[in-house]
């Protein structure tokens, strides 16, 4: 499970430091791909094929699968840590997210999300009062 907020820089080469509490669960490689609202996710290898198997049991005549599956899988790329636990983000993906310095990691739960930092305190600044709101309606009776 993937908690918290990070706020690691990319370098002139397009690399992030993962958090380090993440290192060891990436270390043998994930995904990293175009994600909602513009951020880019973050996946351990193992939830992008159980995520994968979801999607091929989708069926392929319906239009919103095709779109998302094309985009989805289109954008993804597969990445090793360096030993410095570094990750090079292609540069589409950092255009896409609008990533250039300060960057925001955030666990949501199976992945990571990296977030351009001005755009996360945008969206969270937006978000929050909804967060406040919805409670009862996305989790109801368990909070």
């Amino acid at each position: 499970m993937f908690l918290g907020t990070h706020q690691p820089r990319l370098d002139d080469k397009g690399r992030l430091f993962l958090p380090a509490k993440y290192r060891e669960e990436l270390a043998e490689g994930l995904v990293i791909t175009k994600g909602q609202e513009r951020c880019l996710y973050v996946f351990p290898v193992e939830e992008f094929q159980r995520i994968t198997e979801a999607l091929s049991t989708a069926p392929v005549t319906a239009k919103a699968v095709r779109d998302y599956s094309r985009v989805f899988f289109a954008s993804a790329s597969d990445e090793k840590p360096d030993k410095q636990g570094r990750i090079t983000i292609p540069q589409g993906l950092r255009q896409y997210a609008g990533l250039e310095r300060d960057c925001v990691v955030i666990g949501a739960n199976t992945r990571l999300e990296i977030w351009d930092a001005k755009a996360w305190d945008t969206y969270l600044s937006e978000q929050e009062q909804a967060f406040a709101d919805l409670s009862e309606e996305v989790l109801p009776g368990i909070l």
